[in-house]
């Protein structure tokens, strides 16, 4: 319990101390109108308090991620601890900082034109393809994990016969393939809407009803841990010491390097993030909210991982049993199983919809930035609604097909599309306060380990070059010793009018 008690605290203090020193390098300006006010537009630069900011923008970037891939991550051992925490801190937390408040001084601008702008022409092509792919999974697969999650609290009811009359079986003829086709119709229609509508109609009102569900699902999952008996690292021995942190204890010896980087992708650093941060950027009211917006919901999302973390390596009586709940019906699995077990049926499924919601709020946003990214790269404006449709609609149709494809495998490719762009966007930020004399190295050491884990994992992974792992632990080093040489080669000062310090 310490231990984790040590975790969740040294969050905090990099909040309260970390992101002041990044901040302070940074140099925000108070007195500089934002884009909410110079584009105001009612659709997508609208107003809104830093408050409302603060939960939408958790909530739009904390999909499953934070969820799924701590639960995957503790077959490794309490090790996926400390990259939650220190990834969170000086890397993940860094990366949405630096995004949203470049995002905000250049008039609310996507990722692919910040690459543009810091890293040249290249960088923003290359970007613009990734971020609209990434984008595309994110949508995909944050509408087959809640669909998965209420499918089997729908199954949950009917056996139960906790609703009522209206409770069916399988010998009524309700399948639980025909549940999930359901579901998914059902959160695909929401995302249409969503999508659609001015930010502030439907994120901006019903997002708070969402985030009381994040709460409840929070605490509901500490309470559990306190309180219901269960033993901190019973899956790994309840004796945990320190140096057991440092331990490979996955029980097929999946290496740590570079796979768990990969696999704890929200909670830690992740690239996903890069295209919502500008979302909420064009809503920010002022710049010197951009720390407790941006840098303050990436901590909030890395306990949410640190709590499902500890879920993962305390629910079930080992190892062995926590890697056959994933086997049999992914992290999700995991989730339902543990929320039920440590909260009972409601208050389990209270949980469960707390984390039925994160997926939701992300996808819904994930469809929304690939819309704009495409129209601001076609210069196609978004205020009337038959364009917005003209993009939206062939978004969808693309999205439905690639619904289609096993989900194991769209699972893999985002998660190396999602640190692969957290790479890049650290470059984004490193390359600006480089090249504006500022001390780049708070993006620089990250965007180097980035580059380091994407490369070496591309190279190895069986959807990659599937070269052998000697062999890609080499190339990952020979591919970052390149980056930094070309870094600090090609990139020259700005001129004080492109830094927009002013």
């Amino acid at each position: 319990m310490l231990w984790f008690l040590f975790c969740i605290a040294l969050l905090l203090a990099g909040y309260f101390i970390y992101s002041k020193v990044v901040e302070k390098v940074f140099v925000v300006n108070p007195k500089r109108e934002t884009p909410a006010y110079t584009k105001q537009d009612g659709v997508d630069y609208v107003p809104m308090t830093k408050k409302k900011i603060w939960l939408i923008q958790l909530l739009n970037i904390a999909g499953t991620g934070p969820i799924f891939g701590p639960i995957l991550g503790a077959l490794y051992g309490p090790v996926a601890m400390l990259w939650i925490v220190f990834g969170c801190i000086f890397a993940g937390a860094v990366h949405d900082y630096l995004t949203g408040m470049l995002s905000i001084r250049n008039g609310g601008a996507n990722i692919p034109y910040l690459a543009g702008k810091y890293l040249g022409a290249p960088a923003k092509h290359f970007m613009n393809v990734l971020a609209i792919l990434l984008l595309l999974l994110v949508g995909v697969v944050f509408v087959a994990s809640p669909a998965s999650l209420l499918t089997n609290i729908t199954n949950e009811l009917m056996t139960s016969g906790s609703v009522g009359a209206a409770a069916v079986n399988d010998e009524a003829g309700v399948e639980k393939t025909n549940i999930l086709a359901i579901w998914t119709t059902i959160i695909f229609v929401y995302y249409i809407v969503a999508t659609l509508v001015p930010i502030d109609k439907i994120i901006g009102r019903i997002y708070p009803f969402f985030g009381a569900l994040l709460l409840f699902m929070t605490c509901g999952m500490l309470f559990g841990l306190f309180f219901e008996g269960i033993p901190f690292f019973r899956t790994v021995g309840s004796d945990v010491g320190f140096l057991d942190f440092f331990k490979n204890m996955h029980p097929d010896g999946t290496p740590i390097w570079p796979i768990l980087f990969v696999t704890i992708a929200c909670g830690a650093i992740s690239g996903f993030h890069a295209t919502q941060s500008p979302l909420m950027a064009r809503c920010t009211e002022n710049e010197k909210e951009g720390r407790f917006i941006f840098y303050g919901a990436m901590i909030g999302e890395g306990i949410i991982a640190l709590i499902w973390c500890m879920v993962g390596l305390s629910f079930y009586n080992d190892q062995a049993s926590l890697a056959e709940a994933i086997k049999i019906g992914t992290p999700a699995k995991v989730v339902y199983d543990s929320a039920i077990g440590m909260l009972g049926l409601f208050g389990g499924i209270l949980a469960v919809l707390g984390v039925v919601v994160l997926p939701i709020t992300s996808g819904d946003t994930a469809f929304r930035a690939a819309r704009l990214l495409i129209a601001d790269f076609f210069k196609y404006d978004q205020r009337n609604i038959v364009k917005r449709l003209t993009i939206a609609i062939p978004l969808f149709a693309i999205g439905y097909y690639v619904s289609t494809i096993d989900f194991s495998l769209l699972w893999r490719y985002f998660g190396w599309a999602n640190q692969t762009t957290a790479m890049v966007t650290l470059w984004v930020g490193a390359a600006f306060l480089y090249r504006n004399g500022k001390f780049h190295w708070i993006a620089t050491i990250p965007a180097i380990f980035m580059t380091l884990v994407c490369s070496t994992f591309i190279l190895n992974a069986k959807i990659g070059l599937g070269f052998s792992y000697d062999l890609s632990v080499w190339g990952g080093i020979v591919c970052t010793v390149v980056s930094v040489l070309a870094f600090f080669k090609l990139l020259k000062p700005m001129a004080k009018d492109e830094g927009n310090e002013s």
